[in-house]
Parts: C-alpha cells; sequence; structure tokens
C-alpha cells in the first residue's frame, strides 16, 4: 500500500546532521519545512542544498517549504529569565522598558499598545499565563494578572479574539522571502495572514525576486478565519497552525475549524497541511500517545493533503522514530479512508480543459478497477485537480521538470516520476510511461491504467487528452502483427 497523506518534517538541530536526515527521508519525509524563524541566510540555504542532495542519492524527490518568521508579538526580557505572576498580581507591558523585573517587561513589538483597550484579555506564553487589560496609558499597559504562573524570556502575546495589528510581512519576512527565492523553495508559508492582500503582496515580493514558490497561508489568526474565503482564493496552499489559533479563538473552536479549512481548500482545489503538536510527546519519547495517534489519523480522514512535525523533528530526541510513528498512522487509517463522490464535480461545468480531463479521470478512476494514473505534465497542474477528488489511485505525475516533480511532493496521493525529457512523439511516451509503471511494479500485464497527456506535446497547460490502457495489450498486438 502506497502512502497517500504526505509529511512535512521541521529541520533543526535534531537533524541537522545528514545522516539522521538521511533516515528521515528513507522513513518517509516528503517535504522538508525550513523555519526562519531561526538561523542564518546560508544556514537555510545549505539546509536546502543537503536536502535535495540526500534525496537524489536515495531516489526520491523531497520538497522544500521556507516558513517566514512573521511579526514578533512578544514580551522582551527579564533581568534574571523569569520571574512567576500570582493571580491578582499587577503587571505592566512598558514598550519602553529595557530590562523586566517583577512589575514590568518590555515589548519587542512596540506598537502594542495601540492596538488596546481596557477590558482586552492578553494570552501570554500560548495561553498559560492570562492578563485582563485595566488601562492603557502611552506606552504602558496595565494589567492585573488572571492566571498566573511562570513567565520567562520572550514569549509570545496574543489577543483573545485577535484584533493586533501587527502586519504580516516585516521587514524581515520581505528579506527572507529573497532567500527563498535565492534557495528554490517550492512553498513559502506566510505567517500570521489576516487577509488575502498578504498573500499577493508575498506572492508579489516572490516574483520579484526571481523565485517560483507556491504560496501558502497559516491561518492562525482570528482576523484570518473572517477573511477565510479571500485567503484562500488568493493562495496556493494554506496550513492548518493550530497554536497560535487555538490561543486566539480558544482551543475547543480549533477541530471544527480544521475541518472547514480541510473541505474548503480541497474545494476550491488548493493544497492544506495540517500542523502544531500532532506527535509532540515525541519531543522526549520514543512512542506518541494514543491522543496523538488518534489527532494525525482525524487529519488524514479529513483529506488533508499533509501532516506535519515541528520540534518533533527539529529538537526532538527521535526525529526518525516520529517520521516512522505518523507514516505508519497515515497508512492504517488511509485503509479507513471514505471515497466520496464530489457533488460540486458533477452540478458545476469545468473551468477549463485540464479541469475536464482530470474529472473525467477521476470519475473512470471511481467506476473501473483502475490500479493506477499517469499524468503526463509540464506544470503539474492536472495531477492537483485529480488529486482534489476523493479516490484510493494513486496518481504518478511523469514529468520533465524538476520544479514541478519537486511541488507535486505535497499534493495527496500524487507521486513524482522523473519522465519524458526530449520525448516528443505520443505514442512512444505513452508506451514508455507503461514501461516506467511497469518497472516500478505499479501496475502489471492485465491492469487496467489510465493516462493523460497534453498534444502538442510539451506544452504547458495542455492536457487534453485521456487514455484508458489495458497493461501489455498494445504490445501484445504490435508482437503479433510483427509476425
Amino acid at each position: 500500500m502506497i502512502r497517500r497523506t504526505k509529511i512535512v518534517a521541521t529541520l533543526g538541530p535534531a537533524c541537522g546532521n545528514p545522516k539522521v536526515l538521511e533516515r528521515m527521508i528513507q522513513a518517509g519525509v516528503d517535504v522538508v519545512r525550513i523555519n526562519f524563524s531561526h538561523g542564518t541566510r546560508e544556514h537555510h540555504i545549505e539546509y536546502a542544498e543537503m536536502t535535495r542532495s540526500l534525496a537524489r542519492g536515495l531516489g526520491h524527490t523531497v520538497g522544500v517549504l521556507a516558513d517566514l518568521q512573521g511579526p514578533k508579538i512578544r514580551i522582551g526580557k527579564f533581568e534574571h529569565g523569569k520571574i512567576r505572576l500570582e493571580v491578582g498580581d499587577k503587571f505592566i507591558l512598558d514598550s519602553h522598558c529595557e530590562l523586566g523585573n517583577q512589575e514590568r517587561v518590555g515589548l519587542d513589538y512596540k506598537e502594542l499598545p495601540n492596538d488596546l483597550e481596557t477590558g482586552a484579555t492578553l494570552m501570554l506564553d500560548d495561553g498559560r499565563i492570562v492578563l485582563g487589560v485595566s488601562m492603557v496609558r502611552g506606552h504602558q499597559v496595565f494589567c492585573v494578572v488572571e492566571q498566573g504562573g511562570v513567565l520567562s524570556n520572550n514569549k509570545g502575546i496574543n489577543r483573545k479574539g485577535g484584533g493586533l495589528g501587527a502586519p504580516a510581512l516585516t521587514a524581515k519576512d520581505m528579506e527572507d522571502i529573497k532567500t527563498a527565492a535565492a534557495l528554490n523553495a517550492d512553498y513559502l508559508a506566510v505567517s500570521f495572514v489576516r487577509s488575502g492582500d498578504d498573500i499577493r503582496q508575498a506572492r508579489q515580493l516572490m516574483l520579484e525576486a526571481g523565485g517560483k514558490s507556491m504560496i501558502m497561508a497559516k491561518i492562525e489568526r482570528s482576523e484570518a478565519i473572517l477573511a477565510l474565503d479571500d485567503i484562500v482564493d488568493a493562495s496556493d496552499a494554506i496550513m492548518v497552525a493550530r497554536g497560535d489559533l487555538a490561543v486566539e479563538v480558544g482551543d475547543a473552536a480549533v477541530p471544527a475549524l480544521q475541518k472547514r479549512m480541510i473541505r474548503s481548500a480541497r474545494a476550491n482545489n488548493k493544497l492544506v497541511v495540517t500542523a502544531t503538536q500532532m506527535m509532540e510527546s515525541m519531543i522526549t519519547n520514543p512512542i506518541p500517545t494514543r491522543a496523538e495517534v488518534s489527532d494525525v489519523a482525524n487529519a488524514v480522514l479529513d483529506g488533508t493533503d499533509a501532516v506535519m512535525l515541528s520540534a518533533e523533528s527539529a529538537a526532538g530526541e527521535y526525529p526518525v522514530e516520529a517520521v516512522e510513528a505518523m507514516a505508519r498512522v497515515c497508512l492504517e487509517a488511509e485503509k479507513e479512508y471514505l471515497v466520496n463522490h464530489d457533488k460540486r464535480m458533477a452540478n458545476t461545468s469545468p473551468a477549463t480543459i485540464e479541469e475536464a480531463i482530470a474529472r473525467a479521470t477521476m470519475f473512470t478512476a471511481s467506476g473501473l478497477q483502475i490500479r493506477a494514473i499517469a499524468a503526463l505534465t509540464q506544470s503539474g497542474v492536472t495531477a492537483l485537480l485529480m488529486s482534489r477528488r476523493s479516490s484510493k489511485v494513486p496518481i504518478f505525475a511523469l514529468s520533465p521538470n524538476a520544479e514541478t516533480r519537486s511541488k507535486v511532493t505535497l499534493f495527496r496521493g500524487v507521486y513524482p516520476v522523473e519522465f519524458g525529457e526530449g520525448l516528443n512523439d505520443p505514442e512512444i511516451i505513452l508506451n514508455l510511461a507503461e514501461d516506467e509503471l511497469l518497472k516500478r511494479g505499479v501496475v502489471r500485464n492485465g491492469d487496467i491504467m489510465v493516462m493523460t497527456i497534453g498534444e502538442p506535446v510539451g506544452k504547458t497547460g495542455g492536457t487534453n487528452t485521456m487514455k484508458i490502457i489495458k497493461v501489455g495489450e498494445c504490445k501484445s498486438r504490435q508482437g503479433n502483427d510483427a509476425a
């Protein structure tokens, strides 16, 4: 059984050793995430090059996701590193404070006082500390502790219900987009998106930098939920970033929102990654909890394209085991994945010839005992459109374009195959494609498979033909004709 759901693994100190990263790729990593919150430009480029080199050595293709830091809405540092706050304590967030103490702390985001008013609720350190705003005066926010605990340096700040005005793209992010373009990132994730305009701005900056990354919106602000349709429309992909989102909207609201976001992405032919604390306990344990297994499985059953490891792979003690566990859970969940016939597909007309071919292919796959789909593609668009339809039939994206093969690593149920360089005869291409899947053991003589191709060959965006093939039949007929 081939795993359909893709695995994204965050790179970091735990997998900086090439031998460890190689084992992670062998265990099932499809895409690596480079977190631009840490490290230098040179470090990021080195990570991307190392990943691609190791993958080539293994005969794999692994995509690269560059994840922008976004605005740092954080407190500053304390004189002694941390303090303890008790319920009822008075505490001040002061944008002019250099070094914090028991009474006050500074702010990385200097505009915070302008975003607040009396009665607002602030959640610090992922909601572990809760402060009620009693008064705002100039550069100071006067608070009363509603939920106490230990507060240490540089912890994040969220406003309950959202409403902090920091722009999604900072000056640092704009420079980092140039780095993402330089390392040929397949995907660029934009943090703390508020509207589709944030995505459109990031896309323009990427194009100006000479990059071709697909743009991913991280949904982690409450404002993003209100603007979800606009954000999905502007993006190529979204990430269900459950950490900050849970703090802003409440943890109980996240599961239903996750399902809604996955449905929206698939319905609009966009990709979706489910992230944050998926196997958090594996930072220090060799096996996941039963709750984590259920969490990953439910995302798979909802139809997510990919599930993501963060600190588990970047800083954990068991990065390889975390990938193995995630792959194991995905495979088991996919056995129960229900193939739903898309009513929207039946009730709407295809927008393009490519979409018409993709729909016809998936309709055929659901009706006949199709073993595999071979999508001969320059851009990967037809493979993406096919992957939006529920099916258990594997889709092989056969492409001469290395960038296309790298991008499809994130498409659910789509597998990249290097193929077709220099070929231009459709009949020869189809025969060689059949041979390629036979060689890989995907199909056997007598199986039925579907192939899609564009004529004239080599034209991007030109898929216009679907062909149903009984494997081996054409060669048998050719042999008889020769005799």
